[in-house]
């Protein structure tokens, strides 16, 4: 994946991930990508770059309207219902530091959505037609009829095969409409010109790939109402029809951002630094998002970054699937942190992956509770033990404290780099904890427990504990991001705060200066970070 480049100057670091659909509750890859969202803003905040973090959710369509009458109760009250009792209090719950939340049912949504595709039709870019053609209400999508599965066993009320949703496995619909269209067609060969000045724009290499191979095939013109239901953003010529959802809810982005009410916040925020977006929903977001854009003569995004699926059994996760599983199902067990820390470092960022309880348990074990929380435990108790909790100096650093020093360079610029510009998370994180294993190595070749008992041994130990402590020290910094919980708790024990300050404040440009943990911090045992899970499940 290539670098994305660091913001400078009034520009803001500008993050946005898809807004999710309330039909009904989030599951582990609805997580998946905001917690990637949150881990990379929290990093260029510790950069100490001007960011901006948007999440929502996307409230009208089909599908809402849908769900809300099987529910008995109307679409505002299904989204308002939703969102304050499971999508917020969920993020809330993993920690997540988004900056806004947008709901396209707010007017400050809705009145610019209303005046931007007017602009539109007034540019003649609009125009009246009619659609016949099969649509998914589970993906709120037009179908290609080349996209289609043949029905298994099934056949529709004209004789002909049921046609099958290649997402949902489930039959679309034929829709027969006057609409009124997008003239899409006009902007493939702006897009293909645009892709190709910017080979970055869309990534990883295999979602570009598709984005071009589907824009090479002509575009056709993009149906944007639809006029057999109510829910929806009403189209300001015609109120007849209300906005097709997908051209409403891609406008988040700007309407969020100050789009036609601060012209000077718009200004700092636009065009935003990274889409992040599922591969299902590529290409709204690299095909049509774009040309609308163009259209109304604002810039692009700057990046469109794909993630992968997260898989159960060979299904991706969803609720329609029945693999959906809640976040909460995993967080009750692991903790948030270690939830944070697992699919991130097990799946690498825009690939399809797995969940397996079995290797999270195995993850969770040997790296957070053997080699990190251990490690954290293991110092602390023998500060305590061998010099009352008061950290010593460092009086005979030598070619091994200096090549954990040197060590801690290498995997800081590693991780800044594959999280900060490249967002391979678990190259980055490996990285990270790399440099964990090398401490305790370090600890082990050492053996501070035998210089404690050599009378002239004082200034190995005290140097060995103290490199030890300093080495968690820059752990504590490079992990808050990812697990801001255990980040914290680590600092507390190592009694950093008072000399160096907040630990979300440390930057990550000094975080490899070695020795910036004072000597006479007060180090202190606190709660085990990552209990083992035999331990949890006791208490």
């Amino acid at each position: 994946m290539a670098a994305l480049e660091q913001h400078t100057g009034t520009d803001a670091y500008y993050v946005t991930t898809p807004i999710y659909y309330v039909n009904d509750r989030p599951h582990l890859g609805h997580a998946y990508t905001t917690v990637a969202g949150d881990v990379l803003t929290r990093w260029h905040r510790q950069r100490g770059e001007d960011v901006w973090y948007l999440t929502g959710t996307d409230e009208h369509g089909q599908k809402i309207l849908r769900t809300a009458e099987a529910n008995g109760v109307t679409p505002q009250e299904w989204c308002d219902k939703l969102v304050e009792e499971a999508w917020k209090p969920l993020w809330e719950h993993l920690r997540i530091a988004n900056d806004d939340f947008i709901r396209t049912t707010q007017a400050r949504h809705t009145d610019r959505v209303r005046e931007f595709v007017q602009d539109l039709y007034d540019k003649g870019e609009i125009y009246r037609g009619s659609y016949t053609g099969p649509y998914c209400v589970g993906c709120e999508e037009y179908k290609l009829p080349g996209e289609l599965l043949p029905g298994a066993t099934e056949t529709g009320p004209d004789g002909k095969d049921v046609k099958l949703c290649p997402v949902h496995k489930r039959p679309v619909e034929w829709l027969e409409e006057e609409n009124y269209f997008f003239r899409l067609s006009a902007y493939g060969p702006k897009l293909l010109e645009f892709y190709a000045a910017n080979p970055d724009f869309i990534q990883p290499a295999s979602a570009r790939n598709e984005v071009l191979r589907f824009v090479e095939q002509d575009l056709k013109d993009l149906s944007i109402s639809r006029s057999t239901f109510d829910w929806g953003v009403p189209l300001p010529w015609d109120d007849k029809h209300v906005l097709y959802v997908w051209v409403d809810a891609l406008q988040n982005y700007i309407t969020a951002a100050g789009y036609g009410t601060d012209p000077e916040r718009f200004a700092r925020l636009w065009p935003a630094s990274v889409h992040l977006v599922g591969k299902d929903i590529l290409r709204f977001h690299a095909v049509i998002w774009p040309a609308m854009l163009m259209a109304a003569g604002l810039p692009l995004p700057r990046r469109v970054v794909a993630n992968g699926w997260l898989m159960v059994g060979g299904e991706k996760m969803s609720k329609s699937n029945l693999t959906g599983i809640a976040p909460t199902d995993l967080t009750s067990h692991f903790g948030v942190d270690a939830y944070r820390y697992y699919f991130l470092r097990a799946i690498p960022f825009g690939t399809d992956g797995s969940f397996s309880w079995e290797d999270f348990t195995a993850r969770y074990t040997s790296e957070l509770a053997n080699d990190f929380g251990n490690l954290a435990s293991r110092v602390a108790a023998m500060v305590g033990k061998y010099f009352d909790g008061a950290l010593p100096a460092a009086t005979a650093h030598g070619p091994a404290e200096q090549a954990l020093a040197d060590a801690l360079v290498r995997a800081t610029a590693e991780a800044d780099r594959k999280i900060g510009e490249e967002l391979d998370f678990a190259g980055g994180i490996a990285a990270v904890f790399e440099f964990v294993k090398l401490v305790n190595g370090y600890l082990t070749e050492q053996e501070p427990w035998k210089a404690a008992k050599s009378p002239d041994g004082q200034d190995r130990l005290a140097t060995v504990l103290y490199t030890a402590a300093e080495a968690l020290r820059a752990t504590a910094v490079l992990l808050n991001p990812l697990m801001p919980d255990s980040a914290a708790k680590l600092w507390a024990s190592l009694g950093a705060e008072p000399a160096l300050g907040a630990l979300a404040d440390q930057p990550i440009a000094t975080v490899a200066d070695w020795g910036r943990l004072p000597a006479g911090a007060t180090v202190t045992k606190g709660e085990i970070l990552f209990p083992r899970l035999e331990e949890k499940a006791d208490a």
